[in-house]
Formats: C-alpha cells, sequence, structure tokens
C-alpha cells in the first residue's frame, strides 16, 4: 500500500466533511441574509413613513411650530459645523496618537499597553457619560457655553478611541517588507512612514474616519448637554445649534405630531451617511487605493 494511498480520507470522513462544508455555507448565508434582511427593513421603513414629506423647501427653510412645519435647513447647517468641528479635533490627533504607538513606543512596552486599555475603556464608556463631562468641562469651566464648539469637541473625546485603535490597526496591517525595502532605499524613517506606511494604510484609514463620523452623526445624548436645543441658523462656533439626531428626538419624544417629519429628517441623515460612504469610496478608488485585504488578488 502506498504512502499517498494510506492518508487518503475514508468515504464516510469524506461524507462527514462534505456535511460540514455545506452546513457552514448555509449558516454563513442565512447570516449574511439576515443582517441584509434586517438594514433593508429598517430603511424601508423610514422611506415609506418620510420620503413623502421630503422637497425642496423641507431641506432649505427655518423650523417651525416645534418641527411640526417648515423645513429643517438650520439644522443641517449646525450638524454640519458640529461634524467639520469634531473631524478636524480628532482626525489629527488620532493619526498622531497612533503613530506614536505603533512607530515610536514599543508595541508591547508598559505604556504603550496602558494607553490601550484606557481607550478600549473610553469607547465602551455611555455616550451621555461624555455629555456630562462636556457640559462640565467645554461649557462651564471653559465658558463655552451650549455652542457648536462644545459638541464638537465633547464629540471627539467621544470617538477618539475608536479612530486611534482603529489607525493603530491600520497601520500595524502594513507588511514589514514594505518598510524594508523603504530602508534598503535609503529612505529615513519619517519618510518611511509618511511615503509608504500611511498611503498604504489609508484605506484602513478612511474606513475608521467613516465610522466615526457615523457615530458622531448618530449622536444625540452627548449633544444635548454641550451644543443645546436651539433650531436657529448658529451665527458662529460660539453659537448653540440643534443637531439631526437632536432634532429627530425632540420631534419623537416631546412634539405630538411629529413623527412623520422625525422620519422624514431620519431619511436626511441616513441619505448624508449614505454620501458620505459612496464619497469615501470613491475616492479611494480613483485615488487608486482599494479596500481588498493585503494578500487578496484583485479581481
Amino acid at each position: 500500500m502506498s504512502i499517498t494511498r494510506s492518508i487518503e480520507p475514508s468515504r464516510p470522513d469524506q461524507r462527514k466533511h462534505t456535511i460540514r462544508e455545506y452546513v457552514a455555507t448555509l449558516a454563513i448565508w442565512c447570516a449574511a441574509c439576515l443582517v441584509m434582511g434586517i438594514l433593508a427593513w429598517i430603511l424601508t421603513d423610514i422611506a415609506v413613513r418620510g420620503v413623502s414629506q421630503i422637497n425642496i423647501s423641507f431641506l432649505l427653510d427655518d423650523v417651525t411650530d416645534a418641527g411640526r412645519s417648515g423645513g429643517i435647513g438650520p439644522v443641517i447647517l449646525s450638524t454640519i459645523l458640529i461634524l467639520l468641528v469634531t473631524l478636524s479635533v480628532s482626525v489629527p490627533l488620532s493619526i498622531a496618537t497612533a503613530i506614536a504607538l505603533t512607530e515610536q513606543i514599543g508595541y508591547d512596552s508598559l505604556l504603550a499597553r496602558f494607553v490601550r486599555r484606557c481607550l478600549d475603556i473610553l469607547a465602551g464608556v455611555p455616550s451621555i457619560v461624555f455629555g456630562l463631562f462636556g457640559n462640565a468641562f467645554f461649557t462651564i469651566t471653559l465658558g463655552l457655553g451650549y455652542s457648536i464648539l462644545s459638541g464638537g469637541l465633547t464629540l471627539s473625546c467621544m470617538i477618539l478611541p475608536i479612530l486611534i485603535r482603529t489607525a493603530e490597526q491600520a497601520i500595524n496591517s502594513v507588511p514589514m517588507e514594505h518598510r524594508q525595502a523603504a530602508a534598503a532605499l535609503g529612505l529615513t524613517r519619517s519618510s518611511t512612514l509618511f511615503r509608504v506606511v500611511i498611503p498604504a494604510a489609508a484605506p484602513a484609514l478612511a474606513a475608521g474616519v467613516v465610522l466615526g463620523v457615523g457615530r458622531a452623526l448618530a449622536e444625540t445624548a452627548a449633544l444635548i448637554f454641550t451644543s443645546g436645543y436651539v433650531a436657529r441658523s448658529p451665527e458662529s462656533l460660539f453659537d448653540s445649534g440643534r443637531s439631526l439626531s437632536v432634532h429627530i428626538y425632540d420631534l419623537a419624544m416631546n412634539v405630538p405630531n411629529g413623527g412623520a417629519r422625525a422620519y422624514a429628517t431620519a431619511c436626511v441623515l441616513v441619505a448624508i451617511l449614505l454620501v458620505i460612504n459612496g464619497t469615501t469610496a470613491l475616492l479611494l478608488k480613483v485615488a487608486g487605493l482599494g479596500t481588498t485585504p493585503q494578500g487578496r488578488d484583485r479581481q
């Protein structure tokens, strides 16, 4: 009997292996279909209840009658300003911290492990706690009051743990061969970082930023304590402003007969998220940076 024949699995073993393959494939497809079905159900429900309320006037006009009539123009403007403040503070800080953790401080050093543990704890802190912190520190201690700036800075603190951990994983995922090849060509450590490592990690970094944007846009509790409820157009970053998520909460919970307008505002919020995701994917494609996992051939 040859060695090759002796290690061939018997027919019962082949049958068991085939059954396991079918069961695993079926379970994967069922899970994927369940997730897609839930997403389709939520989007369809929001669209059916809210799309009929959306028109140009709804997107541009001021809020009137506590949101039962008029539009959401000032709310959209406040949301964009809060998001700009959040990203302008959190993105540079998160990338700089991730570079420090991966390139400057030893990966397994005591300080790096302590920082990671603190970030993991902060990522699990409820958003309302960040709201209380933002109210005590930015609104009262720093004297910023209920303002766009207070809300944006509070959201920056909230999404920083997510962005830092995502950026750290993105930089660590760049193969060591890239660094070794750059060193062989005579590039300095900083040149290797900014010309090789960061561009290679750009797709994952962009994905982390999109995740942070999604959480910032969906946040309500933290903004109630910091940016406030005022629904008029802000004249500066020191004015109070109402975000889309806070507007949805107010219409659904505090305004009688405000349900239809709440669903319409939710449609606008979901549309903005889809546009941000689509734009990010398009920009990465234009820049020649795909999202294909490392080591997998592009089709």
